[in-house]
């Protein structure tokens, strides 16, 4: 591991309670600043109320304003996702509803991109929706750096993750495979300064709007990585911190699911690594067939990404209003 990324492991990596709550409304009252969650849903009606709950009783109440504002962004859920999140309190807004103009494309970093003009917080935090045994810990802490650290100014949450149950409880850090067998090698080659990282790939993250709004989307699995990736280009390592917010419990992929994944990962990193020549950017993977042997499906990749939000005359004339 580089020296550098020695340093910036002991100053730049926290744990949710190193900041307790007081301390973060006092610096919220002092900074003036405004903090905006986004929970990015997908047929998540089975979590994203409680979470929602969690979110608007810990972090939204009179005694505790830390958050200002709390969207659930509906990517085409077909389930109750929308009617739950609503009757729990959140504002949900439909991914196409939001730049119509545009028309949607299929992918998590779609939504991600497009809550930026669904939302006015001078911080954004993210949140999956998908999350088990939720903690307002996820968001005051990755919230926290953002507001008593002026220099810092993206936070990646990092925790334990379980893949299901053994005889002795969760199998404490056996998720996250997509992370082990393709990211973090990714990120150990070719982005070493990021190499500290203990969740790169995690769904849950804070930043200040105006970095957010200078950098690319992907628009599908690689929006983390690509995100990771740009903000160390952009504003530094020292700008990045991570925060420990316990265990994180979710549901987790099957492994087509996972190749998917990996495959846009690539692609994402492969895009920010050369603008030159690219792999075919489609993935083929086997299914057993009804009358036995293996039948192909080939699927593409998500390559589509979306500009810095800085640029789309829509975001620019709220800013100017």
């Amino acid at each position: 591991m580089l020296e550098e990324v020695e340093r910036w492991l002991a100053g730049r990596s926290w744990s949710a309670a190193d900041r307790p709550l007081d301390q973060l409304l006092a610096a919220k009252s002092r900074t003036g600043q405004t903090v905006s969650v986004v929970l990015p849903a997908l047929d998540e009606e089975a979590t994203v109320g409680t979470i929602v709950e969690i979110i608007r009783r810990d972090l939204m109440s009179a005694a505790v304003p830390l958050v200002d504002e709390l969207v659930v962004v509906d990517s085409g859920s077909t389930d109750r996702t929308a009617e739950v999140a609503a009757a729990a309190g959140a504002r949900v807004v439909h991914r196409d509803a939001i730049l119509p103009r545009l028309a949607t494309v299929p992918g998590k970093g779609e939504v991600l991109w497009r809550s930026l003009l669904a939302t006015s917080g001078d911080i954004v935090c993210f949140v999956d929706a998908d999350l088990r045994e939720f903690s307002a810990a996820f968001v005051s802490g990755i919230v926290g750096p953002l507001l008593t650290e002026p220099q810092v100014q993206f936070v990646k949450a990092m925790y334990d993750r379980p893949l299901g149950e053994g005889a002795d409880g969760p199998k404490a850090g056996q998720g996250g495979r997509v992370t082990e067998l393709v990211a973090r090698p990714l990120l150990n080659l070719h982005w070493p300064q990021l190499a500290g990282f203990v969740q790169p790939l995690g769904g849950e993250y804070a930043a200040r709007r105006s970095l957010l709004e200078r950098l690319p989307f992907p628009v599908g699995y690689g929006v983390e990585l690509g995100l990771l990736v740009d903000a160390l280009h952009t504003v530094g390592l020292d700008a990045l911190a991570q925060v420990d917010v316990g265990v994180r419990k979710h549901r987790h992929q099957d492994g087509q699911a996972l190749g998917r994944m990996a495959a846009a990962i690539y692609r994402t990193a492969q895009l920010r690594l050369a603008r030159g020549h690219l792999v075919r950017p489609r993935l083929t993977q086997f299914d057993r067939g009804e009358e036995g042997g293996f039948v192909p499906r080939t699927t593409d990749v998500d390559t589509e990404e979306r500009p810095p939000m800085r640029g789309i005359p829509e975001y620019e004339e709220r800013r100017a209003a």
